[in-house]
């Protein structure tokens, strides 16, 4: 493993461990046993290292997410059922990754004084979007291009507010039976107008 490998895996631990605002550049150096200098050689500052790390461990929770639901035999066609082991994997992940998702909230500040660290978010949000659409719906996701942002833009505005009530208050935060239930209540009154 190089430097970068190994940097990218030290943050990872460090954002879990630690969470990012109390992560410092000698704790990722340490954990990843390299210089403090690697860490502006490979990624510029240990915002820019800690976003890329971020984005990397979320990335590989989706895939272990998609492999439970898919263990548990629920096809994209099985609309509520889906929706519902879906949720209660996320909420599983959330209550296993705290530090990390709390991590996500912690970065915000430092975007708008980093404009490469928006950039990096800004691109790994709408890979976010796409990729809960595909989770939620597989193959029979919507096929309109303006469809599927507009899916995968209200998946992930339910994500971040599930996520937020379930960090500050997760006794009373929605489990996934809560939140099938209000989908169904509203695409009912949606449909029949009432």
């Amino acid at each position: 493993m190089g430097n970068r490998e190994a940097l990218l895996d030290g943050a990872k631990r460090c954002l879990r461990e630690r969470g990012f605002a109390r992560t410092t550049a000698r704790d990722v150096a340490t954990a990843a046993g390299v210089s403090l200098a690697a860490i502006g050689y490979h990624f510029g500052s240990k915002e820019a290292l800690l976003g890329q790390a971020l984005i990397e461990a979320s990335g590989e929770w989706v895939g272990e997410l998609q492999r439970a639901v898919d263990s548990k035999g629920v096809t994209p066609g099985q609309g509520g059922e889906r929706f519902e082991a879906i949720w209660s994997g996320l909420l599983g992940r959330f209550a296993a990754e705290r530090s990390l998702w709390a991590a996500n909230f912690e970065i915000s500040p430092y975007i708008e004084q980093m404009p490469e660290l928006r950039r990096i978010f800004a691109d790994a949000q709408q890979q976010a979007r796409l990729g809960l659409v595909e989770l939620f719906f597989g193959a029979d996701a919507p096929g309109e291009p303006g469809a599927v942002d507009a899916l995968g833009s209200f998946l992930y505005a339910l994500m971040t507010g599930v996520l937020a009530q379930w960090l500050v208050d997760p006794d009373r935060a929605p489990s996934a039976r809560d939140l099938a239930s209000a989908l169904q209540s509203t695409a009912r009154t949606f449909h029949t107008g009432r």
